[in-house]
C-alpha cells in the first residue's frame, strides 16, 4: 500500500502490488494539492511503463494494457499517455511516424488503449466507432465487480446525463426528463447493457456493454443498480442505507469521499479500511470488437487481460471469470 505517491501506486498496479491504482476522487489522495505530484515519474520512466504494457502490434495498430490512475490527456505539468506517444513511438521503431489515440479507457478505467500510426486507419476506426454508437452496436465489453448484486440477471439502463461541479470535481449526474433545452445545456442521452456473470460475498461481476459513450457513465449507471463499482471513491456516496436497505441520495446533495466497505466484506479482501479508500477502481475495458481489413474479413477481437488488483478481487471473493 505504499507506493510513491499517485504514479508510484499507478506502476504498483502493473507490479502486481494489491492496491496499485490511483483514488477516483483526485483530492484526497496525497500530494492532490496543485503542482506536480510526489512521485509523478519522469517522462522516461512513464514511457518505459508504457512500452512494458504494449500488447500486441498490427499492422500500424498498436494495443497496450493501461493501468487504473494513467490520465489518457493531462494538465501540462502532469504526465499522461498523450503527452509522450512521441516518445514512444521512437521507443517501438515507428521509423518517424507518431502514434495517435483510437480509443481508450478512461483515466481511473484500466484497459485497452488503441493506437494507430496511420492517420487513414485512425481516421477509419474512429468513423466505425461513431457509426456504431448511432446504430447501438455495442463495439467494447467492460468488466466491473460491484458492491452489491444488481436486482435482475441482465439488463439496460437508460438516462440521461450531464456534468456538473462538485466539490471542485465535474462528476456526471441524472437528468430527470432530457427535454430539448437540457440536451443544448450539455445533457446526453446514455444506454448500457449490463449482465452479471457471477455473485459471491454480497458482490457481483458484471459484463458491461456501453451503447453510447459519456464520462462516468458506467459507474454511475451501476450506482442506478444500487450498487457501486468496487473502488469507485467518486459516485459511491451517492448510495445510502438504512437498516441494510439501500436507496439513492441526490447527486447535488453528496460530495465525492473515498468508499467505505462494511467489515465482512474488507475482511474477504484483506484490508483495512483506510487501505480500501485508496482500492483502485475495479472497471477493465476488456474487449474492443473492430472491423476486418478488408469488408470480407472476419471482424477483430482486442483483448486485454485483467490487472493483478482485479484477479486478486475476483480470488478473494469467489468469483468466477467465465
Amino acid at each position: 500500500m505504499r507506493g510513491g505517491g499517485v504514479w508510484g501506486r499507478a506502476w504498483a498496479e502493473l507490479r502486481g502490488s494489491r492496491a496499485g491504482g490511483v483514488l477516483a476522487a483526485r483530492g484526497h489522495g496525497p500530494g492532490a494539492e496543485g503542482g506536480q505530484r510526489p512521485g509523478t515519474p519522469s517522462r522516461e520512466a512513464l514511457v518505459d511503463v508504457l512500452r512494458a504494457a504494449v500488447l500486441d502490434r498490427i499492422g500500424p495498430l498498436v494495443t497496450l494494457n493501461k493501468p487504473a490512475g494513467l490520465p489518457v490527456t493531462g494538465k501540462p505539468e502532469e504526465p499522461s499517455l498523450l503527452s509522450v506517444l512521441p516518445e514512444l513511438s521512437r521507443t517501438l521503431g515507428l521509423g518517424g511516424l507518431e502514434l495517435q489515440v483510437v480509443r481508450a479507457a478512461e483515466r481511473e478505467t484500466s484497459g485497452l488503449v488503441l493506437l494507430s500510426s496511420c492517420p487513414q486507419t485512425t481516421s477509419r476506426l474512429q468513423k466505425f466507432f461513431a457509426d456504431s454508437r448511432r446504430a447501438q452496436r455495442p463495439t467494447a465489453t467492460y468488466w466491473a465487480v460491484t458492491d452489491g448484486v444488481p436486482a435482475s440477471a441482465e439488463g439496460r439502463v437508460q438516462v440521461a446525463l450531464k456534468l456538473e461541479h462538485v466539490d471542485g470535481l465535474k462528476v456526471a449526474v441524472p437528468v430527470k426528463a432530457a427535454s430539448r433545452r437540457a440536451i443544448q445545456e450539455g445533457a446526453r442521452r446514455t444506454l448500457s447493457h449490463f449482465r452479471v456473470l457471477d455473485t459471491g460475498s454480497g458482490c457481483a461481476l458484471v459484463q458491461l456493454r456501453p451503447l453510447t459513450a459519456f464520462p462516468g457513465q458506467l459507474q454511475v449507471h451501476m450506482l442506478l443498480q444500487l450498487c457501486p463499482v468496487l473502488g469507485d471513491h467518486t459516485y459511491c456516496a451517492r448510495v445510502g442505507s438504512v437498516l441494510g436497505q439501500r436507496f439513492l441520495l441526490s447527486a447535488e446533495s453528496t460530495k465525492p469521499r473515498p468508499q467505505v466497505l462494511d467489515a465482512a466484506l474488507l475482511s474477504r479482501l484483506h484490508l483495512s479500511p483506510a487501505q480500501a479508500a485508496q482500492l483502485p477502481l475495479h472497471l477493465h475495458l476488456r474487449c474492443l470488437h473492430l472491423p476486418g481489413a478488408r469488408p470480407r474479413d472476419a471482424p477483430l477481437e482486442l483483448q486485454a487481460p485483467l490487472p493483478p488488483h482485479f484477479s486478486r478481487t475476483l480470488q478473494d471473493l469467489g468469483l468466477r471469470q467465465q
